[in-house]
């Protein structure tokens, strides 16, 4: 992508694939689906999802798969209500930049 993706894209992103999954996301879950709409590394996914932890907006539990522990990502209530005023935001943006490109705003 040509475009860079600050902080808050990357957490509403992941927000909105966390938010997805009423018992959570593991981590190599998440990286794919966020794949789909950005370009995005593990080691860059880890920090985010360390951010979003520590601001209360996912909470983090562990569950065995296969006899391996897997590490699960839930939206906290905090949490969907930061992804509302994302989503809200991110309308008002989308429809701002839409318009320049469309010849609206002079």
């Amino acid at each position: 992508m040509v475009f860079n993706t600050g902080a808050a894209l990357l957490d509403a992103i992941v927000l909105a694939v966390v938010s997805r999954e009423p018992e959570g996301a593991y981590g190599y879950k998440i990286t794919q689906d966020v794949r789909q709409a950005i370009e995005l590394s593990e080691s860059t996914l880890y920090p985010v999802l360390r951010r979003l932890q520590k601001d209360e907006c996912l909470e983090v539990y562990d569950m065995e798969c296969a006899g391996r522990n897997r590490r699960y990502y839930k939206a906290t209530e905090k949490g969907r209500l930061q992804l509302n005023l994302y989503e809200s935001e991110w309308r008002k943006y989308s429809a701002k930049i839409n318009s320049i490109f469309e010849g609206g705003m002079k």
